[in-house]
């Protein structure tokens, strides 16, 4: 049976942390950043993972 392929839009935008949970980008954060309040300009920066529900899904893309 031939293998899996992985979803290569999935491998571009997530990577599987150590601990297991899946790093994700933030949205909005390409250009016109100037509209964007400054608090939200830092949350954007902090590291994201997605949620629990999703990372099944998600894993089984990637791999």
């Amino acid at each position: 049976m031939p293998k899996m392929k992985s979803v290569k839009g999935a491998v571009k935008r997530f990577k599987v942390k150590k601990n297991g949970s899946v790093k994700r980008g933030s949205a909005n954060r390409s250009h016109i950043l100037t509209k964007q309040d400054a608090q939200t300009r830092r949350d954007q920066n902090s590291p994201k993972t997605i949620s629990k529900a999703d990372e099944k899904n998600v894993k089984a893309m990637i791999n």
